[in-house]
């Protein structure tokens, strides 16, 4: 294999690991920025802290592994994206393990003070890494200001435009419809009852502003300049619509796990559009298109490529293993949804 098709290979890999974190984590990320909205009651509220209570951590093993494999693979475009997302970055850190440590804490102490400081937490730890992974890919879709030698010309403020801000609310509402038909699938009574209910409402508003998101898109970055050239990518955001469709589907029938499938292909062919619509570029310049990071100018040598990629041959099929084996086990006993004594 010659060194630009390894070089091929791990941006698709790349890819891959984020839109798995995408699906994956958010919905953990939609439930938890339900807590206000659906936890009407102490038993409400545990319900829906235990219907992700044996993914949650497995889930973000894909965050993990992508930023692994991008300081491995591309280590200029992780060096430069650190730089510039520094702040972004480090209160998206401290918001997930906030998060975690809430759905690890909250119960272990019989106060109700307690339980609404974690309470907190979690809402706080769910919605602002939704938004903020929103607002971080938005920019790098749109190009950073980033000069020849990947020096980040801004600040954190500079991150925040309107079309980084639609992202942001766009990745909250989506990843919130997600959680909302988790929670459907994963409970039962009158918290599954509410929870299709707000799906349904949050389904409406991700259509909007997943066709608003689309159109600035088209506006504002050059994402869909792959797709001008290459017709047979128009599949990735065929997906997304797919997958809309699929949603009031499941939801109308109260068939909750055909709903969360759904709403699966949304955020999968949202990502996977993003990603081919991004290609070959992984940090594009907004000063002058020539400083543009992409998977060529900013790899590894091909030994350190070879390396990995026989690394990747051996542990993303027991990560992939892992995450069919925990939702084969858990995901489809009602039971362990059951709030935790």
């Amino acid at each position: 294999m010659e060194g630009n098709a390894f070089q091929i290979v791990w941006f698709i890999l790349w890819a891959i690991l984020w839109t798995g974190y995408f699906v994956l984590d958010g919905f953990d990320l939609g439930a938890g920025s339900l807590i206000y909205v659906l936890g009407r009651t102490e038993e409400d509220r545990r319900a829906i802290y235990n219907s992700i209570g044996p993914f949650w951590d497995g889930n973000e093993v894909w965050l993990i592994t992508a930023g692994g494999a991008t300081f491995a693979a591309f280590p200029k475009t992780y060096a430069v994206m650190f730089s510039a997302f520094y702040s972004a970055l480090l209160l998206l850190l401290f918001c997930l393990i906030i998060r975690g440590v809430a759905v690890e804490y909250r119960n272990k102490f019989d106060s109700k003070a307690w339980k609404t400081l974690w309470d907190v937490g979690f809402f706080l730890g769910s919605v602002l890494p939704a938004f903020l992974l929103g607002v971080a890919f938005a920019n790098i879709f749109e190009g950073i200001p980033i000069d020849k030698n990947g020096i980040y010309h801004g600040s954190f403020w500079t991150l925040l435009h309107p079309y980084s801000i639609i992202a942001g609310v766009f990745f909250v509402i989506c990843f919130a419809m997600h959680g909302a038909n988790w929670i459907a699938f994963r409970t039962e009574g009158e918290l599954s009852e509410r929870a299709g209910s707000v799906a349904r409402k949050l389904w409406g508003l991700s259509v909007v502003l997943a066709a608003i998101f689309f159109l600035a898109s088209y506006l504002s970055t050059n994402l869909w300049d792959n797709y001008a050239r290459h017709l047979g990518l128009l599949v990735f955001p065929a997906i997304a619509v797919i997958g809309f469709f699929v949603v009031p589907g499941g939801l109308v029938t109260k068939n909750y796990l055909m709903a969360w499938i759904g709403s699966c292909l949304v955020i999968l062919g949202f990502s996977a559009w993003a990603f081919a619509g991004l290609f070959p570029n992984m940090l594009p310049s907004s000063l002058n298109p020539a400083w543009s990071l992409t998977c060529f100018n900013s790899s590894s040598s091909l030994l350190t490529l070879e390396i990995m990629t026989a690394v990747a041959l051996i542990f993303v099929p027991i990560m992939l293993g892992y995450t069919f084996w925990a939702y084969k086990i858990f995901a489809f006993n009602k039971k362990s949804s059951q709030p935790a004594q």
